[in-house]
Order: structure tokens, then sequence, then C-alpha cells
């Protein structure tokens, strides 16, 4: 019997790489693939150094390599977007954009040309199953301090039922030792924490870069009431939640409470002004299981390493939802996902459009 083929997306990193030794040893016929997906030099991603490393474990596998370009997709659906809504007064997630358009659409559809039934990656994440229907789910990693699950949401039965998570039932420790193991040339090759195409992870330098100067103007600072303490040089300059970079001079500590990207204003509050109810989310997708009741018990993780917080669903048209937490919690930022939980399955997610009123 002919073995299945799976391609794997192959970063040159050692979690990737392990994913490929595991597909290997599973008795697939693998071949891995690596996308150059900005112009060397611009991030952390796509250097020379990273693609030698991938088709260095390639070899030490057996297994073909191929590099894929796709920067002119990645350009067009993630980087163009990340740069205006900067521009829009929203904090813009290129991570979870990237694998939705980029590695689990266009790189599916280059997999089955090369003739693959599944397609895997180095994300720590799993695929369990619906106890009703048998479907595939979306699952959190064995390993918490690793899972990726919250950049994965948009990911429903059809694309679970091709997709496979090969080190989601580890921890980094066994990854890194299983590499060592393997004498990967990866084993000892630091992660990467950035996003991938901004240099020194200077987001608001990357977008000055790209974005005309004319959709960079100045604006005021101001505080609840309206009373103008500062000014600013361009709203991609600031997130909701941030206190460094204000420059206000002395007095109590403040934070970017709302940012109107419209009238150009940053408002800044204490932090005795900083509780939310909760959020809205827009473009939310359920992943084949139709919405939650807003009886149910969930948890909603609004950003990629905070905890997920206790919360009711209320589904509303258009695609939206009301997503109100069980006690004031932190600000949502707009731009990020809101990612909901049953325990450890991902029921699915949308983005933030603001906070519950």
């Amino acid at each position: 019997m002919t073995a299945e083929r799976v391609v794997v997306a192959m970063s040159g990193g050692v979690d990737s790489a392990v994913a490929a030794a595991r597909c290997v040893a599973a008795g697939y016929d693998v071949v891995g693939v690596s996308l150059r997906l900005a112009p060397h030099g611009t991030g952390s991603c796509c250097s020379l150094d990273d693609f030698h490393d991938a088709a260095a474990v390639a070899d030490r596998l057996g297994i073909a390599h191929y590099v894929f370009d796709f920067r002119d997709l990645f350009d067009a659906s993630v980087v163009q977007p990340f740069v205006a809504e900067y521009l829009a007064g929203r904090t813009p997630n290129p991570c979870a954009r990237c694998n939705q358009t980029v590695k689990f659409d266009h790189l599916w559809r280059r997999a089955r040309e090369l003739g693959a039934q599944h397609l895997a990656t180095g994300h720590y994440a799993r695929i369990g199953r619906h106890p009703g229907s048998g479907t595939p789910m979306l699952r959190s990693a064995v390993d918490p301090t690793k899972d990726q699950t919250y950049f994965l949401f948009m990911l429903g039965s059809r694309e679970l039922e091709r997709t496979l998570f090969p080190v989601g039932d580890s921890t980094k420790r066994e990854v890194r030792a299983e590499a060592a193991r393997l004498d990967l040339p990866v084993a000892d090759k630091p992660d990467s924490m950035e996003v991938c195409f901004v240099p020194r992870g200077d987001a608001a330098a990357f977008v000055e870069r790209e974005a005309p100067p004319a959709s960079r103007r100045p604006g005021p600072i101001v505080d609840g009431a309206g009373a103008v303490l500062g000014r600013h040089e361009g709203v991609h300059r600031f997130t909701v939640g941030q206190r460094r970079g204000l420059q206000l001079g002395g007095g109590p500590a403040r934070y970017v409470r709302r940012i109107d990207a419209a009238a150009g204003t940053i408002v800044v509050a204490t932090s005795s002004d900083l509780a939310c109810k909760g959020l809205i989310a827009e473009d939310v997708r359920w992943n084949g299981f139709g919405a939650p009741s807003p009886e149910q018990r969930l948890a909603v993780r609004i950003r990629h390493r905070h905890a997920a917080i206790p919360c009711s669903v209320t589904a509303v048209d258009r695609g939206r939802a009301r997503i109100a937490f069980e006690e004031p919690g932190p600000l949502v930022t707009p731009g990020q996902a809101a990612v909901v939980y049953d325990g450890d399955y991902v029921l699915g997610g949308g983005w933030i459009a603001g906070e519950l009123t």
C-alpha cells in the first residue's frame, strides 16, 4: 500500500523539524516545504539561514524539501492589513491572519498539488473529537506555556480533517530533547518571539516606513474629561493598555484607554479606570458547531499569553457576538483575537471590535 503523503511546513526551527521527523517515523511519505514570506532582512523570518536549516533537517531525515515564494500573497493578506490596522487605531494579530490565509489555505492548495493528503505544522495544538458527532475540534496543547490554539481559532472541522499537529502532545523540553537524540541540526536553535516581518519588533517604525506620511498625522493625548495632557506623533504608535511612551511627565501613571483614529486622539486613564465588562467580537466563526448558548460557562482568551477569562457568550446577527466577563476584567484591545474555549477545546472566535458597555 502506498503511504499517505504529508507536506510539512518547515520554518527552520526545532518544532517543525521534530514535526517532520515524527511524520517520517509514523510511516508517511513526507515532503518539507518552507515559505518565503517577507524580503530578506525585514524581520526574523525568511532568512537564508532559516532555509538552510530547514534543508539541512530535510537532508538528515531523507525527505524532499522545497521553498515556495509567497511574498506577494503575504504582503497583500498580512503585511498591508497590519499597517492599515495600526493606522485605524487597532492592534493587529498578523500570526492568526497568516495561518488563516497563507498556511492553511494557499499552502494547503500547494500541498494538494504535490499529491498530499495532509498538511502538518510545528504548532503546539491538538485535534480532539466532538463527543457527540465525532467531528474534529481544535484542542489546547499539552504544554500550556507553548499552546498556540489562540492563533489557530479559525480552523474548523474541514481544515482539521486534513491537518496534523505532531508536537502538540509534547512539552517544549521533550521536543528539544528529541531533536538532540535525532541529531537534528536545529536542536539548540533559539525560538523567535517577534512578529516575523517587523525588524527589531518596532511596529511603529515599520508602519511609518510602509505608510504614506499623510496617514500619520499627530494629535492630542487627553484624559476622560477631554483635557489635553500632551501630544503624539500618530495613533499607530499606541495600543490600548499601553503605559510606556506616553511622555506625559509627572503625576499618576496613565494608560491608553481608547484610541480614536478618526479624530487622531489618544484617551488615557489611571489604573482605577481600566476595568472592562467584556467585549464585542466581529467576523466570528463557530467552527461548524453553532454558537454556544448564553447559559454555557465558557472562557475567552483576549491575548496569546493572557489567561482565559470566565465568560458567557451571546451571538448577535451578522457574525457578531457579545462576550461578557463573569467579573470585571482587563482592557480589551481592538484588532486582537477573542478565542472562546470550553475547557481545553476551542469553540471558535473572532476579532475584538470594542469593549462591552
